[in-house]
């Protein structure tokens, strides 16, 4: 989708190509629709009431939670992951661009990382269930800020910047089975789905810092190297 989103920017202008963007998302409704399943938490035998799940209420699942450093541990470290991610999805193209490369190299690029993304995902679902899933983090988180270093510093070409696509796209989302194995691992399955989602919301609170603080930086320094040297040091306090 970012190599086609160039090539319809360019010949179709940004707004339309947000249009059909939108049409395409909105696909997503009827093909939702076509693989629901019925509830799985239905009664086996008509006139028999489902018993309620035992264990914890939601607050006590919640204080036991903010109680476990480990817990506090990984949400910070989801916070590194987000702010990473999301800078880079949205300034990379603007940044290739600033470093005299082409809005398709910033497009391909993307597009590399999605397609690497695949790959990274699944393989460290398989992992998680066979290394301890602290040390698969420590790497990810590390070796993006490495990646990171090796963009900037650099010389700008086309391969040096599909590499650097490549690399991070296999440790893009492959922080998202080793983050919620830990959290199964700590408290169970019984709240699993919420403290997920709090640990998500430290995610998408470091994500909305870095894109917002990418477009504030550059607008004063005009240069992205303060935002991706935070994205560094917040990759080895993570990893750490």
């Amino acid at each position: 989708f970012s190599p086609l989103g160039v090539g319809l920017i360019d010949n179709l202008g940004w707004r339309l190509t947000l249009e059909i963007y939108a049409g395409i998302l909105l696909l997503i409704i009827p093909l939702s629709l076509a693989i629901a399943t019925s509830r799985q938490d239905a009664p086996n035998k008509p006139g028999i009431a489902a018993s309620p799940l035992p264990g914890q209420t939601l607050r006590e699942a919640l204080v036991e939670a903010f109680a476990h450093r480990s817990f506090v541990l990984l949400v910070i470290g989801y916070f590194t992951c987000g702010f990473q991610l999301n800078f880079v999805t949205l300034h990379l193209p603007s940044y290739l661009i600033d470093r005299g490369l082409s809005a398709e190299v910033g497009g391909w690029t993307l597009g590399v990382i999605g397609l690497f993304n695949i790959v990274g995902a699944l393989a460290s679902g398989y992992l998680s269930g066979r290394m301890p899933k602290r040390y698969i983090l420590a790497f990810i988180y590390s070796v993006r800020a490495l990646a990171i270093v090796f963009l900037i510093t650099m010389p700008a070409s086309p391969a040096v910047a599909i590499i650097y696509g490549a690399v991070t796209g296999l440790l893009w989302l492959s922080s998202v089975p080793p983050t919620s194995g830990l959290v199964a691992v700590m408290f169970g399955t019984r709240w699993l789905a919420m403290l997920i989602g709090i640990s998500f919301l430290s995610h998408q609170v470091g994500g909305s810092l870095g894109v917002y603080l990418g477009g504030l930086l550059y607008e004063q320094t005009g240069s992205y190297d303060i935002i991706w040297w935070f994205g560094v040091l917040f990759g080895f306090l993570s990893a750490l």
